[in-house]
C-alpha cells in the first residue's frame, strides 16, 4: 500500500466509511501481528492486541498526519499497544500476588521463590508518600527520559527495541537512560 492509498483510506475512515479500515486491515494485518507477536511472544495475546489495534486505528485515524510515513505511524502505534499490554499484565500480576499475600501470610511466589521484601510495618500513608515522592522524582525527568525508563523498566524492552520505537540511535537511548537513572538516584531511588 502506498502513502497515497493509505491517506485515501484514512480519509474514507474519517468520513465514517469502513471500507478504508478494511483496506488497511487487509494490507497490514500480517505486518501488525508480526510486530506485536515479536514483542509479546504469545500467540493469543498477540491476536488480542492486533484486534484491538484496528479498533484503535478507527478511533485514532484523525491523529495520522499525511506525509509523515504511514508504516512508521502503524509501527509506533502497534509497539505502544504491546507496551501498554505489558504494563497492564504486570500490574494485574502484581495485584494478584499482593492479594495472595494478604490472604496467606506464608505464601510464596508461584515460582517457588520467596516473595519480595514487603514491609508489614509500612502504613498506607507511608506507601502513599513513597508513591508521591517517586512521582515527583519522575517529574524531574525530561519526557524522553521518562519514556525510556518506562519502556526499559515496565516494558522490559531492550535498548535496541526502544531505539526502534522512538526512532533514535541506540547510543542516545542508553545515554538518556543512564542520565535518568543518575537523576533518580540523586532523589534516593535505586
Amino acid at each position: 500500500m502506498t502513502n497515497e492509498q493509505f491517506e485515501a483510506a484514512i480519509a474514507r475512515m474519517l468520513r465514517g466509511d469502513r471500507s478504508g479500515l478494511k483496506e488497511i486491515y487487509e494490507a497490514y494485518i500480517g505486518y501488525i501481528y508480526r510486530i506485536i507477536f515479536e514483542m509479546l511472544q504469545n500467540k493469543e495475546n498477540a491476536e488480542d492486541v492486533t484486534s484491538e489495534f484496528f479498533i484503535k486505528l478507527w478511533d485514532k485515524a484523525g491523529s495520522y498526519r499525511p506525509g509523515s510515513g504511514h508504516r512508521a505511524f502503524l509501527t509506533v502505534m502497534a509497539r505502544n499497544m504491546a507496551i501498554d499490554f505489558f504494563r497492564k499484565f504486570r500490574r494485574e500480576e502484581l495485584t494478584a500476588m499482593l492479594q495472595d499475600i494478604g490472604t496467606d501470610p506464608e505464601a510464596e511466589h508461584l515460582s517457588g521463590q520467596p516473595l519480595p521484601d514487603i514491609r508489614a510495618d509500612q502504613t498506607t500513608e507511608d506507601i502513599v508518600v513513597e508513591d508521591i515522592s517517586l512521582q515527583a522524582a519522575l517529574a524531574a525527568l525530561k519526557e524522553a527520559e521518562r519514556q525510556i525508563v518506562s519502556m526499559k523498566v515496565l516494558g522490559e524492552l531492550t535498548f535496541k527495541e526502544i531505539a526502534a520505537i522512538m526512532n533514535i540511535p541506540m547510543g542516545t537511548v542508553t545515554w538518556r537512560y543512564q542520565n535518568a537513572i543518575k537523576k533518580l538516584r540523586r532523589c534516593g531511588y535505586e
